[in-house]
């Protein structure tokens, strides 16, 4: 059975957005496909490798939709993000198109649809930031994994990830040159 993997980029003290809702501590530099000796970036092309859908918020997608269907500074990583499946869960869109690459399907019921979408064969779900969604999809059940990448930096004030109690079991944590340290959890049921 297929998992729904949500992902979330965060500072040591826990802040997933900052104040005015960016990420600007998130400073990784972008990837180059020449290098194939780069711990960090074979995590992160191993876990989109391990994924053939993406599910992103409404706010999510309107913040990345101009940005990421052209980055061609981001080599083989993009041109993966870019072609996965991908759906965006809003009450308000009617469409969600992602530039030259097929649209994104808008889901009206994300917890219905990420349920008939884990039941059916294929590589596991990404939940790509989405804070909100995150929450509604926690309170639901429906979250197999958390994965962390805290990035070396605070900030002090901005939105927590967690704003109530989890419990979670580690499943692997490693630490990179870049100062990032990806943390993976089951939720604990």
């Amino acid at each position: 059975m297929r998992k729904l993997i949500v992902q979330q980029w965060v500072t040591v003290d826990n802040i997933a957005a900052e104040e005015d809702g960016g990420l600007s501590f998130v400073s990784v530099a972008p990837f180059d496909d020449e290098v194939t000796d780069n711990p960090y970036q074979n995590a992160v092309m191993g876990f989109i490798d391990s994924v053939d859908t993406m599910i992103l918020g409404a706010n999510t997608y309107n913040a990345t939709k101009d940005y990421w269907p052209h980055a061609e500074d981001q080599g083989k990583y993009g041109q993966k993000l870019n072609n996965l499946t991908k759906f965006v869960a809003s009450s308000k869109l009617a469409d969600a198109q992602w530039g030259d690459f097929p649209a994104a399907t808008v889901t009206r019921d994300p917890i219905a649809t990420i349920q008939e979408l884990k039941s059916q064969d294929g590589k596991d779900i990404w939940l790509w930031g989405s804070l909100t969604l995150m929450h509604s999809l926690l309170d639901a059940g429906v979250v197999d994994e958390i994965r962390l990448m805290v990035c070396p930096v605070s900030r002090g004030k901005g939105t927590r990830l967690f704003e109530d109690r989890q419990d979670l079991k580690l499943v692997d944590a490693a630490g990179y040159d870049n100062g990032v340290v990806i943390l993976r959890y089951e939720i604990k049921n």
